[in-house]
């Protein structure tokens, strides 16, 4: 069943950004490389979360299906426990998915490589660590410090 966000796909052209939109000064070279990066890390993310649900739905159904207190199972993590750890992974591949979608509509769009917070431009090497990044690292960093 197609995603929602799947459309995002339809929007990255392989010949970058639409035309009378913001330039973000990538080559053609340049955009074609972020693309695929973005494509791959989303499809990535896609994979995580199928595979997190399907762990997910077995824990569950497993707790459903077994009438012992694994509360004090002295084998190891309780059911409880694992479940709750799955829907966490689960939604931080949410999350990064969501980032990936984020980045395609940016390479859609034409402001890809362009910070959201201050408007200066992403550095390449950020661009292929992160492909998803939507800030430079100053503004990374800021928001980092600013955290409990």
């Amino acid at each position: 069943m197609p995603q929602v966000s799947d459309w995002l796909w339809l929007c990255v052209s392989e010949q970058g950004p639409a035309a009378g939109l913001p330039s973000t000064g990538l080559s053609a070279g340049q955009y074609a490389a972020a693309r695929d990066l973005v494509m791959a890390g989303r499809a990535s993310a896609a994979a995580l979360i199928a595979a997190l649900a399907r762990d997910h739905a077995g824990i569950v159904e497993a707790a459903r299906s077994t009438a012992t207190d694994d509360e004090h199972d002295p084998e190891g993590p309780t059911i409880a426990f694992e479940r709750e750890r799955t829907a966490a992974l689960l939604g931080q591949a949410h999350r990064r998915l969501a980032d990936f979608d984020g980045a395609a509509a940016r390479l859609s769009d034409g402001s890809y490589g362009i910070c959201v917070l201050c408007r200066g431009q992403i550095g390449g090497a950020r661009l292929a660590a992160r492909p998803a990044a939507s800030c430079c690292i100053s503004c990374a960093a800021r928001q980092e410090s600013r955290r409990p």
